[in-house]
């Protein structure tokens, strides 16, 4: 067979392809499902990309201050468009998703308030821009007091905890949709909408904010259109498309946004300055076909939990649960097989195939983490990878891949490395 004789030029053998076969044969219908809502998903960009007569003009390199830029301003007028919004701030110089979520943070917590998360710990890079963890420059060393409502054991809201938690000072809300480096649940847009709501009953003035990392275009609803006042991104994830080289958004209320803008730049400058250098065509773009990107990711999540949890693996969400984001978390119960899997997207790769992972202590991790990702983008998570930090339960999150055949190709050369060590055995 031709396709099987590719696949073992790339060092894939007949047992595991034959197996991926097998697994793949029982996801039709999930593949069509999310087919269906990329599809929404396109028009809706489309749509806001027409409403907003998004041209050639956007397309313009801008130097120095960047004043006037059009193609910068009409952008952000698409994804406040697209997710439903009054503003957006869509910047290249957001260097990543914690430092949009550091804006956003910064620039509507003064001296004296309080941020809360009802969701446990935030993710482990969020630790130091909230002083969880000692750092320059915290939230805690400005004045702002943090709380956590704690999950329940099977990782929903526990309503009691958080009724709690919201006092006089508790000023925003933080929700993170993705699981991070965790094992519990992401949760859904519907999810997300229910606990807004309940929080805005005990307190009607507060803010929330969703952190919204790989949760966007998975479903035809984003946190925006249930009632969130903010949400915050990275370009380098889903609405990239693969093609934004850098930059992050904050999407919400005018007035918060606003706040954001003197934050990232400086207080009465706002959104009149920051020069787009030319990248504009790849911002527009990668937004435009982040809703078939984010398809091809989420197959190939669907396909790595349908792969090990038929070898027993815990995987998180589970093989038939619905989707929420694009992360596949796998607890391989061990250390050997985080980096014989990591090995296997590596392998995989486009770019840096021949390179081995290795821990190693990253900025912002209070644990080793060891990260696979031959990526055109340095760090992009849109693009194939699979991460994690070495520590119980050992588990290693798969996201990404630009194509669902890329996908589809890693998720059976992690499986082919940990063969090929004997760490695991095909039934």
């Amino acid at each position: 067979m031709e396709l099987l004789q590719m696949y073992e030029s790339l060092g894939l053998s007949k047992a595991v392809y034959e197996y991926g076969e097998q697994v793949l044969a029982s996801l039709t219908e999930r593949f069509a499902q999310v087919d269906r809502v990329a599809e929404y998903n396109q028009a809706k960009v489309i749509r806001a990309m027409q409403e907003n007569r998004v041209d050639a003009t956007c397309f313009a390199a801008t130097t120095g201050y960047g004043y006037d830029d059009v193609g910068r301003e009409r952008l952000e007028k698409v994804y406040a468009s697209a997710f439903g919004t009054e503003a957006a701030l869509v910047r290249p110089q957001i260097t990543c998703g914690t430092h949009a979520l550091a804006v956003a943070l910064g620039a509507n917590l003064l001296p004296g308030d309080e941020l809360l998360s009802p969701v446990g710990a935030p993710y482990d890079t969020l630790e130091e821009v909230i002083g969880i963890r000692a750092s320059k420059c915290s939230l805690k060393e400005y004045g702002v007091s943090y709380r956590q409502a704690e999950l329940l054991p099977d990782g929903s809201f526990d309503y009691d905890a958080i009724r709690a938690a919201i006092n006089g000072q508790t000023k925003l809300i933080t929700i993170q949709r993705s699981k991070g480096y965790a094992t519990r649940p992401s949760y859904s847009v519907r999810q997300i909408g229910e606990l807004i709501a309940f929080c805005k009953r005990i307190k009607p003035d507060v803010i929330c904010m969703v952190d919204n990392c790989y949760g966007e275009f998975v479903e035809t609803m984003e946190p925006s259109n249930v009632g969130a006042d903010m949400i915050v991104g990275s370009l380098i994830k889903n609405p990239g498309g693969g093609l934004a080289p850098i930059g992050g958004y904050i999407c919400g209320r005018a007035d918060l946004i606003e706040r954001c803008a003197y934050r990232l730049s400086a207080p009465g400058l706002g959104q009149e300055v920051g020069a787009n250098l030319g990248l504009l065509p790849g911002l527009y773009q990668g937004f435009f076909l982040a809703p078939t990107v984010v398809s091809g990711a989420l197959k190939g999540a669907i396909f790595a939990a349908n792969v090990y949890e038929k070898l027993g693996f815990k995987v998180v969400p589970d093989g038939s649960e619905p989707r929420h984001d694009i992360i596949q978390a796998v607890q391989l119960g061990s250390a050997e097989r985080m980096l014989a899997f990591c090995r296997g997207i590596q392998a995989a790769a486009p770019v840096d195939s021949y390179v081995t992972p290795v821990p190693w202590a990253m900025p912002g991790y209070d644990s080793e983490v060891v990260m696979a990702a031959g990526a055109f983008v340095q760090g992009s998570s849109i693009e194939l990878s699979a991460d994690g930090p070495i520590r119980e339960p050992y588990a290693v999150y798969f996201q990404g891949g630009l194509t669902w055949y890329h996908a589809k190709l890693g998720i059976l050369m992690s499986l082919q490395k940990l063969l090929e060590a004997g760490l695991v055995t095909l039934s």
